[in-house]
């Protein structure tokens, strides 16, 4: 399986000769990324067994006797290497990774690198096989493969994820998660996130961490995701790639990559065009992805990326239920229609990122990022015309120290994040796509940042122990320049400084299953965009979220490993619940409404029908996730309304998402997959309702080696093949009844890789 980050290991090995006898050293590292392996075991052929230690390597007394060692490690294939201990001692071995074994990776989430069967925690993790299962325009259909998690595209490009029912609060973007890309903070320090200017392809692996889990991440009450890039395998490798699918899709790509023993440097870059099924819903976007890593040593490594996005896209609006049934092809009308008002937005970035691992001794070690980021926003909306330019710093050190107290093996974890934004916000008249006169001129400057620790302990009886706490502080302040109607003025909202703990709990039943249990507290702001409406009002008196979760959850292996099940149930209270809704001009405010139960139930599981490289059918796995949302209002007075015991707005109650994936010796793959969502509520009075929908896909393909150098990858597929009518992406509580962003019909696509690599 791919990594994310390689590492050099360079050990320097010694020899001991005892009587009768000789010490095996070396190092286990992934063939395909040159990483170590942790936990891999090594058992001579006279009976000696020994674990792979965190930088991958071993140290095995044998006799001289011993003729063979094997390594053998849950997610790479077990290997068989001859030894003549008379003569080395010294025996570095390369596994190759076993495909889709999943659940057996470091989760990085906590920052311990333990396997996921010895971590703590609603953790789901979405390798590069998994992202390129469809036709890769987005990460909505991967994402949407974990339980508890929904990512909606209210049009191309405009991405809205939704962790345990957060979407209620994001009538548009990404808010309350954090997200991280290479390690370094992608959510900016005024709480928003533009993942939309990262391609797909981008992305080689995502981590999500569910709930106010993430006490390493700061604030938040929805969890943290973790992107990583990809890297390039050892040797030097190129390729060019084209798709082209129905309305107009077309992406192409190009990757240039080198790796070796000192350094490895990725070169991307990917173009994504698309005309749209809707009106005014096109779509333009180019991003260079420049990602490399240099091994200064065995105790150092840095790495770095720059991306540079040029993103354009249109914003076709929603429909009244009337006019989605009628004619979902069209956008808003009216006099803000979109199309009128040529609805868009044109954003330019550029983001670049350096981090430096250095390892002290065995027991500490340190990590140390900074970044920078620019970007500039046009963007001509249905109601008015908005033109921004902001710029970001921010830093992050982390140190982790292994010790033992009174036998117990401990590893602590602490250091703290820093960012500090600029942005300078204008907003016009919109004159029929053009900007009119001046509204409003802002400068508005974002603080955030916290510290945290964390201390996770080995107990007796094979229970691990996880003590975390972070201290969160944020601030907003808005320098007012020019406004028609108010003048000038100042405005300045700072948070109070708030501790968020978490304690966990693992109990290892054997090397198959554990069980694990957690009680933490979430702590999320408003974001700048809910200080600061579009409108260009002050909404001065929200809150910010608090809740507590509790959480349950079993994870393990049956049927000789061939079963994976990871069960999650939890009951979060949420207090200060912030939620959305639509003004008469269509404008999004906000405000607290008191609280929220939300009790779920997430489920995932996997079955290998058949994992045998020789035969003809090479790879088969069934696979579903299920998430059962028990969410309510609890204290929710609108007026005169009483919404409380309402459905949360924006959540469907059942979920359902399950596929099949093949795989044969000469190359062939076949993967289906099939998503069922419930009815879903779209206004906080529970009177208007998104029809439940099924959607079904499958992608057919060839990817095989030809003349050992070029690989091939020839694909097909289809998307929504029953034709389901259905809206992704609902606008909650939207004005009007606009509530429905459709959908497209059945479409296809088929393309082409080809990449060559030179050992």
């Amino acid at each position: 399986m791919k990594k994310t980050i390689l590492l050099y290991i360079c050990t320097c090995l010694f020899t001991t000769i005892a009587a009768a006898q000789t010490i095996v050293t070396g190092t286990i590292t992934n063939a395909h990324t040159q990483q170590p392996i942790v936990g891999a075991t090594i058992k001579a052929s006279t009976g000696q067994v020994t674990q792979s230690t965190l930088n991958g390597s071993y140290s095995l007394p044998v006799p001289m006797q011993a003729t063979y060692l094997v390594v053998s490690h849950i997610s790479f294939v077990t290997d068989t290497i001859a030894i003549a201990p008379e003569q080395t001692t010294n025996y570095n071995i390369q596994l190759q990774p076993r495909p889709m074994v999943l659940p057996e990776v470091s989760v990085q989430g906590y920052q311990t690198n333990r396997p996921l069967l010895e971590t703590a925690g609603a953790i789901s993790i979405i390798n590069s096989d998994v992202l390129q299962q469809t036709d890769e325009s987005s990460l909505v259909r991967a994402i949407n493969t974990v339980p508890g998690v929904q990512m909606e595209e209210r049009a191309p490009a405009s991405y809205r994820i939704s962790v345990r029912g957060s979407t209620l609060r994001s009538p548009y973007g990404i808010r309350n998660v954090k997200l991280y890309y290479n390690g370094i903070p992608l959510t900016e320090a005024n709480g928003t996130t533009a993942l939309n200017l990262l391609d797909a392809a981008s992305v080689g692996s995502v981590e999500v961490l569910k709930g106010p889990a993430g006490s390493l991440y700061g604030a938040g009450t929805g969890g943290a995701i973790l992107l990583e890039p990809d890297r390039a395998e050892l040797g030097r490798e190129a390729g060019i790639g084209v798709t082209v699918g129905s309305f107009g899709f077309r992406k192409y790509s190009a990757v240039a990559g080198v790796g070796s023993a000192k350094s490895n440097v990725l070169v991307q870059y990917n173009q994504q065009e698309y005309d749209g099924f809707r009106e005014q819903s096109a779509m333009n976007r180019k991003v260079l992805l420049i990602s490399p890593e240099f091994y200064l040593s065995e105790k150092q490594t840095i790495t770095s990326h720059l991306i540079y996005s040029d993103l354009y896209y249109e914003l076709p609006g929603g429909l009244t239920l009337e006019q989605y049934n009628q004619n979902p092809n069209q956008a808003r009308g009216g006099d803000f229609g979109s199309v009128k008002q040529n609805a868009s937005m044109n954003q330019e970035s550029f983001l670049i990122g350096l981090k430096h691992n250095y390892s002290f001794n065995d027991n500490w070690s340190n990590a140390t990022l900074v970044y920078g980021m620019q970007r500039f926003r046009d963007h001509p909306f249905n109601t008015d015309y908005e033109r921004n330019a902001s710029q970001e710093v921010g830093a992050r050190s982390s140190f982790a120290h292994n010790t033992t107290i009174a036998t117990i093996a401990t590893t602590f974890t602490f250091g703290g994040e820093f960012q500090r934004s600029l942005e300078v916000a204008r907003t016009y008249d919109n004159n029929s796509g053009t900007a009119g006169n001046l509204r409003s001129d802002d400068e508005i400057t974002a603080r955030t940042g916290f510290v945290f620790g964390q201390a996770e302990l080995e107990l007796p009886s094979d229970f691990i122990l996880t003590l975390a706490l972070s201290l969160n502080d944020t601030q907003y302040k808005t320098k007012r320049l020019a406004q028609v109607t108010t003048g000038n003025y100042s405005f300045v909202k700072d948070f109070e400084t708030v501790l968020s703990p978490r304690i966990a709990l693992l109990k290892k039943l054997n090397d198959q299953v554990s069980v694990h249990g957690s009680i933490s507290s979430g702590f999320s702001p408003p974001t700048e965009e809910e200080i600061l409406t579009s409108d260009g009002v002050f909404n001065n008196d929200l809150e910010p979220e608090r809740g507590t979760n509790y959480e349950l959850g079993v994870r393990g292996y049956a049927l000789q490993r061939k079963l994976y099940v990871d069960v999650v149930g939890f009951y979060f209270r949420l207090n200060e619940t912030i939620v959305s809704r639509q003004s008469t001009s269509g404008v999004a405010v906000f405000r607290n409404v008191g609280a929220t139960s939300q009790k779920g139930l997430e489920t995932a599981l996997s079955y290998t029908i058949v994992d045998a490289p020789a035969s003809w059918i090479s790879y088969s796995k069934l696979w579903a996730s299920y998430t059962y949302s028990h969410f309510r209002f609890k204290e929710y007075q609108q007026n005169t309304d009483n919404y409380s015991g309402n459905r949360l707005t924006g959540v469907a109650p059942h979920v359902l998402s399950a596929g099949f994936d093949i795989r044969t010796r000469p190359g062939f793959y076949l993967h289906l997959r099939a998503n069922y969502t419930d009815a879903i509520p779209l206004n906080d009075a529970n009177t208007v309702y998104a029809e439940s929908y099924l959607v079904t896909g499958a992608k057919l393909g060839l990817r095989r080696t030809i003349a050992s150098a070029l690989q091939l990858d020839v694909f097909a597929g289809i998307d929504n093949l029953t034709d389901e009518n259905y809206s992704l992406g609902n606008d909650l509580n939207a004005f009007g009844g606009r509530y429905y962003q459709p959908a497209p019909p059945r479409n296809y696509y088929t393309g082409i890789k080809l990449n060559y690599k030179l050992r």
